[in-house]
């Protein structure tokens, strides 16, 4: 049985989570972390703490199962753009440059291994 969790309004533009998020596709959750944890990008501290929270969801729904013999795997992971503040930025002569801080949206799903196998 999957498990979801959704990071709202992280406030890194979404291509730079997206490099992050096609590192950890498809990985079993226990490398996935340890990808994480050692990325020197900014955005894998949330993401990281986004994964874990999935492995906590997916225990919650699983309450029987252990975690080593269900073989999590990241079965989806995707990043969708969030809001954008706009200001201005004081330029040369009098005028204004736009500056854009954007944000994003991403979404985990994990999944155990065996349940995959099932499926298929």
């Amino acid at each position: 049985m999957e498990a979801v969790a959704r990071l709202r309004n992280q406030p890194t533009s979404p291509r730079k989570m997206r490099l992050l998020a096609d590192l950890i596709r498809g990985k079993e959750v226990g490398e996935a972390l340890n990808i994480l944890k050692f990325s020197t990008k900014h955005p894998s501290v949330p993401l990281e703490k986004l994964l874990l929270s999935a492995i906590a969801n997916w225990r919650v729904k699983n309450d029987g199962q252990d975690l080593e013999e269900a073989n999590l795997v990241v079965k989806t992971i995707f990043v969708d753009g969030g809001r954008t503040l706009k200001r201005m930025n004081p330029a040369p002569q009098g005028r204004a440059y736009r500056l854009r801080k954007r944000s994003n949206h991403v979404t985990v799903i994990v999944d155990s291994k065996t349940a995959n196998a099932k499926e298929s």
